[in-house]
């Protein structure tokens, strides 16, 4: 006779207790029944949000960016760039702008002059100058330069202006010599 098979047995596990999960969300309370109530139950969360607020905040700390490198506006690299800005302009159709742009353009000590003739040059430069001055550090990429606007006065002729004959003729005798000869030796009376 052989023996009877033993079964095996196999442990079974106990059910794995698990822990309770923690919810996010806060406790209920009791809907206030009047006014006073409400008013009593604002004032109390609002000292002790107040409270949680004034211990989380933190003592904010800077560090100095590293500085760029400041370039000054020279004369050399303007000229090199002049045509640039031209073009950009001349593109763009804006002809008023040009005349000034057209015009010698002086760098000294970081500081561009335009000058102009008249008070709607000056008004054009003043409108154009945020966008030069953006231009420039587009195309020079100079950081530090200013833009001044002067007007030039124009030459006064101090000759005057030749309104009669008689003026014209003055004049020209004065310019050219000859003239006086050729109405002497022609015997020419010249009567206006």
């Amino acid at each position: 006779m052989t023996p009877a098979p033993v079964a095996a047995s196999i442990p079974q596990e106990a059910p794995a207790v698990e822990a309770p999960k923690l919810s996010p969300l806060r406790p209920t309370f009791s809907i206030p029944s009047s006014l006073g109530q409400t008013k009593k139950l604002g004032e109390t969360k609002g000292e002790e949000e107040v409270a949680q607020v004034a211990e989380k905040v933190e003592e904010p700390s800077y560090t100095a960016a590293p500085a760029a490198q400041e370039i000054v506006l020279t004369q050399a690299l303007l000229d090199q760039a002049i045509f640039s800005i031209q073009d950009v302009f001349r593109t763009a159709n804006r002809n008023l702008e040009l005349t000034l742009l057209d015009q010698e353009i002086k760098v000294q000590d970081g500081e561009i002059t335009l000058q102009v003739s008249g008070s709607i040059q000056e008004d054009i430069a003043q409108k154009m100058k945020p966008e030069l001055m953006g231009l420039l550090r587009k195309f020079t990429g100079a950081t530090s330069f200013t833009i001044g606007i002067v007007q030039q006065e124009e030459a006064v002729d101090e000759k005057g202006k030749l309104y009669t004959s008689t003026d014209k003729l003055k004049f020209l005798r004065e310019k050219h010599p000859a003239l006086m000869e050729l109405q002497r030796k022609f015997d020419l009376d010249i009567d206006f």
